[in-house]
């Protein structure tokens, strides 16, 4: 097998995937058989500068390198060979977000990423305007709230991104994006798999009065379907990607992604009535329609699979954060004690704990916003425990807590899908960081959907997996074969599943829960208003 992949590896029959994550940037190389053959990673972390979560253009440079770097470094030391040739590459990152650039390709201000709540009064007009809900962290949102600000750049756009986008366009020169990004830009059209064209003319008709010099499909990116040619590495990207220019130049690259199209195919969640749920930074659940919504809901999130098929998703801002935070804290206690433990031993211990703690968390309350939270309305977040008098205060009822509370937000979209919208689910999969310990993240996950939650082997390497096998799916796709047909056929054919089934007294536990996460939002807005 060894030589196998590193006759793969000399031949170039391999595809290379990378996403920008929130905290990391992972770089993933697959063989011919779609499994990973070295993964390297970079962890970085977003700024709060002038009031903007934000990364550097040179941090955004510094962790892609490394991360390749990374990735070539285990080549060289399990297989004894440089990486010269690559099949397909394909570049993923968060969603969403701002980068503005002129005509001179410089940009106009620092970028500004998903977790950005400042563009509330954006969002709600564009809302009522399309009667299509617009998030705030939406592109689109960022864009006319700086018109409404009079900001001064606005009249100096030339081409407005992503980071998908801006890394994509660096390397090969191409102004594209996957349909699945591009609907986290600006709506989608599901007939024709392109921006809707109706509503870029309400936005034109809209903004008429500020007369800038520019109409907003002059700014876009061109629209792309998974399978598609994005464009090729360019001699000028390689070197880019690869300082030391080993890297050769020409490589397909397939249509840049965002995070949650790529946690779909990672998942094989892109067929209708199936669904998966990324938890870590923040947390996101998706499901694949079979039919449109009946109301436009401010919770819900409309965006579309890497081809172009509509999907509901419940976006939460928070999620494991503030969770980390109490774990690296008892950690810090255990090393003070002269126990110095390995971090998996600390969360695993923590994790397992928590499902011994009472079905309700004993009438503990907590809220992990580092950051505003749209769901429940905040723009600015204050992490909060709190309990009362006869609260039944103990670890296991304190980790079960903040692990409620990291989907607490989560919950109240997905409770509007399955209860209101009677959207159907038969199962859902689970990736990310909050599924490492083995059994509790799915348990927990169930018990706030009460829908069966599936993890696979695989998706702890995420979406930088799952860009690799869209840059995969690029190369080797049949003329016929859709990419739902080549993720059974081709990549999740003998896959391992683990499956856990929501326990009746857990959901019953987490419903009782949140009437008291509900209830507490108040305690959250007080803590927002007077802790400065």
């Amino acid at each position: 097998m060894s030589d196998q992949i590193k006759q793969s590896i000399e031949a170039g029959r391999t595809a290379l995937g990378i996403e920008l994550g929130s905290t990391r940037i992972k770089a993933v190389l697959i063989g011919e058989n779609n499994q990973p053959i070295a993964i390297g990673s970079h962890d970085w972390q977003n700024s709060y500068v002038d009031n903007i979560w934000t990364y550097s253009l040179d941090d955004i440079w510094k962790g892609l390198q490394d991360s390749y770097r990374k990735m070539a470094q285990e080549v060289k030391e399990q297989y004894d060979i440089p990486v010269k040739k690559i099949g397909a590459l394909g570049f993923s990152a968060m969603m969403h977000g701002y980068m503005a650039f002129d005509k001179h390709d410089q940009l106009l201000v620092p970028f500004r990423t998903w977790r950005n709540n400042i563009t509330e009064k954006a969002s709600q007009e564009l809302t009522s305007i399309f009667n299509y809900n617009i998030p705030q962290r939406w592109t689109i949102a960022h864009l006319y709230q700086a018109i409404l600000n009079e900001e001064k750049h606005v009249a100096d756009i030339a081409h407005l991104t992503t980071l998908a986008g801006y890394v994509h366009w660096k390397l090969t020169g191409q102004k594209v994006l996957g349909v699945g990004e591009a609907s986290g830009v600006f709506p989608i059209d599901i007939e024709t798999k392109q921006f809707n064209q109706t509503k870029i003319e309400q936005f034109n008709h809209l903004i008429e009065s500020y007369q800038l010099p520019w109409k907003l499909e002059d700014l876009l990116a061109d629209v792309l379907v998974a399978g598609e040619n994005g464009g090729n590495l360019t001699a000028e990207g390689a070197k880019l990607l690869d300082p030391t220019g080993v890297l050769e130049a020409g490589v397909p690259v397939c249509p840049p992604e965002g995070d949650a199209g790529t946690g779909m195919v990672a998942t094989n969640s892109v067929k209708e009535r199936t669904g998966n749920v990324s938890a870590g930074t923040s947390v996101f659940a998706m499901v694949v329609l079979e039919k449109e919504l009946e109301k436009v809901h401010t919770e819900i999130d409309l965006v579309t699979t890497p081809t172009g098929s509509l999907v509901a998703m419940s976006h939460s801002n928070n999620c494991t954060s503030d969770l980390n935070e109490w774990v690296g804290l008892f950690a810090e206690y255990s090393k003070a004690l002269g126990m110095d433990l390995d971090m998996n031993t600390v969360y695993s211990t923590l994790y397992n704990l928590a499902l011994s703690g009472d079905k309700d968390t004993g009438g503990l309350l907590s809220y992990g916003y580092l950051s505003g939270e749209h769901i429940t309305g905040f723009e600015e977040g204050r992490p909060l425990f709190v309990r009362s008098s006869n609260s039944h205060f103990n670890l296991p009822n304190f980790m079960r807590t903040h692990l409620f509370s990291a989907l607490g937000a989560m919950k109240i979209g997905m409770d509007i899908l399955l209860k209101e919208e009677a959207v159907q689910l038969d199962e859902i999969l689970g990736h990310g960081g909050l599924f490492k310990t083995e059994g509790v993240g799915q348990r927990i996950m169930a018990a706030a959907l009460d829908t069966p939650v599936a993890v696979m082997d695989t998706a702890g390497e995420g979406g930088a997996w799952g860009v690799a096998i869209l840059a995969s799916y690029m190369l080797n796709r049949g003329s016929t074969q859709t990419l739902e047909d080549y993720l059974n056929e081709e990549v999740f054919a003998n896959q391992d599943i683990t499956k856990v089934t929501p326990d009746a007294e857990d959901v019953k536990g987490f419903e009782l829960f949140m009437e008291r996460y509900k209830a507490g939002l108040a305690i959250e807005r007080a803590a927002v208003e007077h802790l400065k």
